[in-house]
C-alpha cells in the first residue's frame, strides 16, 4: 500500500477511465486492412497516440489529414462496449471539481462521444489532440494539463496505461501512476512508472488536507 499526496490529478482517457480497446482495435484493424498493413501491429502502434502520428508513420507519402478525418469519424460512429473502466467512477465523483482533467490522445469531438458513451462527468478543462502541436510522448500535452489547473507539473498526479503517456508525465515532471490494463509491468517500468496497479478501483481518496492537498492510498499491482 503506497500514499502519494498531490494537488491535482491529470487522467489519460482511453485504457484509464474507458475500456474503448474493441472499438479501437476494430477501427484500426479495418484502416490497416485497406492499406495493407498488418491489423496487430497497427492497432498497438495507435494505442495512447494520437491517430495523426500513427497515420504519418505508417503512411508517409498519404494526405494525412485525410485519413485523420476518415480514422476520427470512424471511431466516433463506433461506440458499441466503450464503458467506463473498474474504479472510474466512483474516483471522479470523490475528486473535487476543479482539480482533476482529462489529458488525452483523441480529438476533441471523440473524446466528449467516449465520455459520454461511458457515462462519465465531462471535465471543465479539457486536453486533446487540437490543443497540442506535439502529442505524447512529447512533454507538452501534461504540461498542458498541469497548466488547465493553474499547477505546476510537480504537483500532479498522472493516470496512465501506455508508455507513450508515462513517457510524457514524466517529461513533463509529474509523477505517475500506470495501470496496468493495456501494457506488460515491464514495459511500464521501462517507460517511467513511479507505481503500477490494476485499475483505478485501487487507488482511493483517503483526505483532502486543508481544501489544499490530495491524500490517496494506492494498492500496488503483484
Amino acid at each position: 500500500m503506497a500514499q502519494i499526496r498531490c494537488l491535482g490529478v491529470l487522467f489519460d482517457l482511453d485504457g484509464v477511465l474507458v475500456d474503448s480497446t474493441p472499438a479501437v482495435s476494430r477501427v484500426w484493424a479495418k484502416w490497416a486492412g485497406e492499406h495493407g498493413l498488418e491489423e496487430e501491429d497497427t492497432v498497438r502502434r495507435a494505442h495512447g497516440r494520437p491517430s495523426l502520428s500513427t497515420i504519418r508513420e505508417l503512411l508517409p507519402n498519404a494526405d494525412h489529414a485525410a485519413e485523420n478525418r476518415k480514422v476520427e469519424r470512424a471511431e466516433i460512429e463506433d461506440l458499441d462496449g466503450v464503458v467506463p473502466l473498474p474504479g472510474a467512477l466512483p474516483l471522479l465523483a470523490a475528486l473535487p471539481r476543479g482539480c482533476w482533467t482529462i489529458v488525452t490522445s483523441c480529438t476533441r469531438r471523440l473524446a466528449e462521444a467516449r465520455i459520454r458513451a461511458a457515462g462519465l462527468p465531462l471535465p471543465a478543462e479539457l486536453v486533446t489532440a487540437d490543443d497540442v502541436e506535439r502529442g505524447k510522448p512529447d512533454p507538452e500535452p501534461y504540461a498542458k494539463g498541469a497548466l488547465r489547473l493553474g499547477l505546476a507539473p510537480a504537483d500532479c498526479l498522472v493516470l496512465e496505461d501506455a508508455p507513450a503517456g508515462i513517457r510524457s508525465g514524466k517529461a513533463a515532471g509529474t509523477h505517475v501512476v500506470a495501470l496496468r490494463t493495456t501494457a506488460t509491468v515491464p514495459e511500464l517500468y521501462q517507460a517511467g512508472a513511479e507505481w503500477i496497479a490494476e485499475d483505478l478501483s485501487s487507488l482511493r481518496l483517503e483526505a483532502q488536507d486543508g481544501n489544499k492537498y490530495l491524500s490517496f492510498l494506492l494498492t500496488e499491482a503483484k
